[in-house]
């Protein structure tokens, strides 16, 4: 950063959302330094001026969003935050630019998108800025690969019965919440629960991701779900998670559009904070990387209930807002770098075996 401004490259092929982003950017304190028209305009132009952090559209002509990012990586890593159309194309595609080295992303609003982009201004550059912050070169922050397998422990007396997982996370969170899941043993059998800070048609692709990748049968939790051991359920977009009953090693989950929580939804404190109202068996939360103080009173609620409660640590964190957040209560156990959250979270359920 050149005299305390975060300094931007915006790309994308729209003369008018270039200029939309660019003066919202502007007004919010950021540095435009460089527009680009296309992925490949966009590559030379992080060459040139070395920005703190990109804004990149997904579909450009002559290079796409994801080979950019990967060309961007390879030749000068630069915090990248994709802004993706609310499509379905759109969402696999905003994926890939994320396992390709793209920090998180940011969607695009429909109909009249200059109303809507003014309306969302605070929240866009909010996230700009923190995402300006992540260091990409750190090797913990890598995508988690498909050939991952979880490692199970053989003997299913060595844990406790019944347990139930809650994670939450925001900026930088989805390749983290993938490396959890993808390491956490089938025969620990949680029920899980995962809110990531993630607007509506991202989350089903979320979970299909994550399915892939685990042992545990992942989807998209919809109103009035039943999950037991073994299976996990991600938070839907635009929708609040909240945890209406538990009865006999089950839970049952009622979606809510009730207003926003700590100015998101999903909100991780609404699924905490039920969770600990209903759950009368063994209780983890968990808070990984992302922006705000978001699950931190779940945390609270968690650890007065009797639960047991994690934090990412700082230097893994693409943003440590949350995690930290969290530890400022006073109320988490344990404080790990994101590869030994997994390990982390089964000693909580392990019981000594004579």
């Amino acid at each position: 950063m050149v005299g305390g401004s975060t300094r931007a490259v915006v790309a994308d092929d729209s003369h008018f959302m270039r200029s939309v982003i660019s003066d919202i950017l502007s007004e919010g304190g950021v540095d435009v330094v460089a527009e680009a028209k296309n992925g490949r305009e966009a590559v030379s132009l992080v060459d040139e001026h070395r920005p703190d952090v990109v804004t990149m559209d997904v579909e450009m002509p002559e290079m796409n969003g994801i080979a950019a990012v990967d060309e961007i990586m390879d030749r000068c890593p630069t915090p990248v935050l994709m802004l993706s159309a609310h499509t379905d194309e759109n969402a696999d595609v905003t994926f890939e630019a994320l396992d390709n080295g793209a920090v998180d992303f940011f969607t695009k609003p429909g109909g009249e998108v200059s109303m809507e982009m003014s309306r969302l201004k605070d929240q866009l550059v909010d996230m700009v800025l923190s995402v300006a912050e992540v260091d990409v070169t750190a090797p913990s922050r890598t995508a988690p690969t498909d050939t991952t397998q979880p490692s199970t422990t053989t003997g299913a007396a060595e844990y406790a019965d019944d347990p139930t997982l809650i994670i939450g996370s925001s900026t930088g969170g989805p390749k983290m919440v993938e490396s959890v899941l993808s390491e956490l043993p089938l025969d620990a059998d949680f029920r899980v629960l995962v809110v990531q800070h993630m607007p509506g048609g991202f989350t089903g692709r979320f979970a299909t991701r994550i399915d892939a990748r685990s042992d545990y049968e992942v989807r998209e939790a919809q109103d009035g779900d039943r999950i037991a051991g073994g299976e996990a359920l991600v938070a839907a977009g635009d929708y609040h998670l909240r945890v209406k009953n538990y009865r006999n090693g089950r839970l049952r989950v009622k979606l809510s559009s009730e207003p926003p929580v700590n100015s998101v939804r999903p909100a991780v404190d609404v699924t905490m904070e039920t969770a600990a109202d209903v759950i009368d068996d063994p209780l983890v939360g968990v808070i990984l990387t992302g922006m705000g103080n978001d699950g931190a009173e779940g945390i609270r609620r968690i650890k007065g209930a009797g639960g047991r409660t994690l934090a990412q640590d700082e230097a893994t964190s693409a943003v440590y807002g949350m995690p930290q957040r969290a530890a400022e209560t006073g109320c988490v156990d344990s404080i790990l770098p994101i590869d030994d959250i997994p390990t982390g979270i089964v000693e909580t359920i392990k019981r000594e075996v004579t």
